[in-house]
C-alpha cells in the first residue's frame, strides 16, 4: 500500500469530477494528469448511447449506500436482463423485489440519497459501468403512472413493491484489467420463497452465536 501522504500539496478543485479526498490523493501520490485524463475521457453526467445498451443487457447491479452518519451498506440486485430500466439519458430506475423486510439500502436511501451502482459484464465483454446519483424510493404503481411502458413481470415473486429512481450524475467505466471470466450455467432461483434452504439458510452458522453488540 502507498505510504500515507505527509501533506496536500495543493488545494482540490471543485468543478472537475469526483471527491475532494481523490483530488488531495491524487496530488499527495503524484496521480492528478493520470486522473485528470480519466475525467476528461470517460467520465460523463449522462448515459452515452453504449451505456444505455450495457445496462438493458444487465442481469444484476451491485448498489453501494450509506446512512446519515456515513455508515455504509454493500448489496446485490439482479433480475432478468433489463430490469433496471432507462428511462432517459440522465435517469434509470431499479426493482426493489420482497426481501427479507430489513430493507438496509432502502433505510439509508432516506438518510442519504446518494447512491453507487457498479454493473460488471463478466461473462461477454468483461468491463464494468459505475453510475452514481441521487436517489429516491418511488411506489411501483407511482412510477408506472409516470412510465406507462414499464414492463410487468410475470414470475411470481419478481414483482416490484418500489423502485429506486437515480438521477445520473456520473457514469463511467470500470476497466477489465480484474474482472473474472465467466461462463454462465443453468439454475433455478426461487423468486419470493420464504423457505429457508431456498434463500440459502444459516449458510454462515450465525443463529448459534451471539448477536451483535453494537458499540
Amino acid at each position: 500500500m502507498p505510504s500515507e501522504p505527509s501533506a496536500v500539496p495543493e488545494t482540490a478543485d471543485p468543478h472537475r469530477p469526483g471527491s475532494s479526498g481523490e483530488h488531495e490523493l491524487q496530488c499527495a501520490y503524484g496521480t492528478r494528469d493520470r486522473a485528470d485524463r480519466f475525467y476528461s475521457e470517460q467520465v460523463r453526467d449522462r448515459l452515452l448511447p453504449a451505456m444505455v445498451e450495457f445496462v438493458r443487457r444487465m442481469e444484476m447491479v451491485f448498489v453501494a449506500t450509506a446512512d446519515a452518519s456515513g455508515e455504509c451498506d454493500a448489496s446485490l440486485r439482479a433480475g432478468p436482463a433489463g430490469f433496471v430500466q432507462v428511462l432517459d439519458d440522465h435517469t434509470l430506475a431499479y426493482p426493489e423485489y420482497r426481501g427479507n423486510g430489513v430493507h438496509a439500502s432502502l433505510g439509508n436511501i432516506t438518510e442519504n440519497g446518494h447512491v453507487g451502482l457498479l454493473m460488471v459484464d463478466f461473462e461477454r465483454d468483461r468491463i464494468g459501468l459505475h453510475v452514481n446519483g441521487g436517489a429516491r424510493i418511488v411506489a411501483d404503481d407511482e412510477l408506472r403512472a409516470e412510465h406507462p411502458e414499464l414492463r410487468h413481470d410475470p414470475a411470481p415473486g419478481r414483482q416490484a413493491q418500489w423502485w429506486v429512481v437515480v438521477e445520473v450524475e456520473e457514469a463511467y467505466v470500470h476497466c477489465r484489467k480484474h474482472i473474472p471470466q465467466m461462463q454462465r450455467v443453468a439454475q433455478r432461483r426461487p423468486w419470493g420463497t420464504d423457505d429457508p434452504a431456498g434463500k440459502g439458510g444459516d449458510y454462515f452458522g450465525a443463529r448459534d452465536t451471539a448477536p451483535t453488540q453494537r458499540r
